[in-house]
């Protein structure tokens, strides 16, 4: 069995403060025994604006934000998923969401960058979302090979779409890692029973790192910040405040799981299937 951990924040506008903080959970996270740890999304800048990401935007393999999660992820000889990093596209008004993970001697491993873009409306908090304005969504699931086990991606919104997580599956993936920034109305309200469904009907282990508290912009974050195992229990959490979250991961139990309870095998509709 393996330990895997979910940092947990309330980032500011400040990046080297953001990375500060950063890299003093992922050191705790590590001393408690965790072999790959996940940073919340947005976890080096929760800025003032939508803007204040474009204007941090880093070119892809360079920056400051791609350099913290390499560097610690080779001092601390650790698996690493970066959150989101603002990188650059083609329209300098945009960046793309990417979530980036690094092998335990600091190299690049995968890139997923956020395919779901929160573009909505809270009327009970006169909140409004607008990613889409800031954000080029991205287009392709991604799972990649680790020593934890096949590792599916997925950011924040995109844990309201079962059928990511279904594509993941479908490419082997026996655990996910969820970077969020949720907010504390629809947090509350959806945040626990969304990550503990896509772990049982997907019979796999989910790293949900989570934003969790106020920040100085004015925004609130839900947290709560868990690591689930395949049949839906919730073996450690975080409802708030900075911290991190740590949990076993046992591929033997996915297998087992996946064969005697094979919900995978017994699909009979496909995503892209046409209704009629």
């Amino acid at each position: 069995m393996r330990r895997v951990a979910a940092v947990q924040m309330a980032s500011g506008p400040n990046v080297s403060a953001n990375l500060n903080e950063a890299g003093r959970l992922i050191s705790r996270a590590v001393d408690a025994g965790a072999e790959l740890v996940v940073l919340p999304e947005n976890f080096a800048l929760m800025g003032m604006s939508e803007q204040d990401k474009v204007a941090a935007r880093e070119s892809e393999g360079s920056g400051p934000i791609q350099d913290f999660l390499a560097e610690q992820a080779d001092k601390h000889r650790v698996w690493i998923v970066g959150g989101t990093v603002p990188l650059a596209t083609a329209d300098p008004g945009r960046v793309r969401a990417a979530c980036l993970v690094f092998d335990e001697r600091g190299r690049r491993r995968a890139r997923y960058d956020k395919m779901h873009l929160f573009d909505v409306q809270i009327e009970e908090s006169g909140e409004q979302y607008d990613e889409s304005a800031t954000i080029e969504p991205g287009t392709r699931p991604v799972v990649v090979d680790t020593p934890f086990g096949r590792l599916g991606l997925a950011v924040c919104y995109d844990l309201r779409f079962p059928e990511l997580f279904r594509e993941m599956a479908a490419g082997g993936a026996e655990l996910f890692a969820l970077p969020a920034a949720f907010t504390a109305l629809t947090g509350a309200a959806h945040w626990e029973v969304l990550v503990r469904a896509r772990a049982v009907e997907n019979l796999a282990y989910v790293v949900a790192a989570a934003q969790g508290g106020y920040h100085v912009n004015g925004r609130e974050t839900h947290g709560d910040s868990m690591v689930v195992d395949p049949w839906g229990r919730v073996l450690d959490r975080l409802p708030r405040g900075s911290g991190f979250v740590i949990g076993e991961v046992d591929l033997e139990n996915v297998r087992r799981t996946r064969s005697n309870f094979p919900v995978l095998e017994h699909r009979r509709i496909g995503c892209g299937q046409e209704v009629t």
